[in-house]
């Protein structure tokens, strides 16, 4: 009959800061420090380790990858509807008389607040603007055109 082998023990030389870290994390965890520094050393020794770890950083800055690309996407879709929005307000009203500019501007400030007010509704409900846009259109038109 094999006994199982038996942990052999060595002396290993730490740096004060990094045996305090030890001890901290070993209490911590509620685990011995040996325990905790044969992981430690099984993990540097290990190149699977090191290619899960890789794979996994790698995954995460995919998917970081993504977020900020659509984040891009609905800025762009933001301002070039606030562009167009603006060019055509630019270009269908007229400048008002004095007399009618102090009226239009009460009007003008409730109407704001109307908007201020709905636009709170649809982003509390959803869907977004941005929801509704398709990913995979391709733009159509040249904006430089417009």
């Amino acid at each position: 009959m094999t006994s199982a082998k038996k942990k052999v023990q060595i002396s290993v030389y730490l740096d004060p800061a990094v045996r305090e870290g030890l001890v901290e994390y070993a209490a911590r965890r509620d685990r011995s420090q040996s325990l905790i520094a044969e992981a430690a050393i099984a993990s540097f020794l290990s190149p699977d380790i090191d290619a899960q770890r890789e794979a996994a950083i790698s995954k995460r800055l995919d998917r970081i990858d993504r977020r900020i690309a659509r984040l891009e996407r609905d800025v762009g879709i933001s301002i070039e509807t606030l562009a167009v929005f603006v060019r055509f307000w630019l270009a269908t009203t007229p400048a008002l008389p004095e007399p009618m500019a102090q009226a239009a501007r009460a009007k003008g400030s409730e109407r704001y607040e109307a908007f201020v007010a709905a636009l709170g509704r649809r982003l509390a409900k959803g869907p977004t603007l941005g929801q509704e846009i398709p990913e995979d259109v391709a733009p159509s038109i040249d904006p430089s055109q417009d």
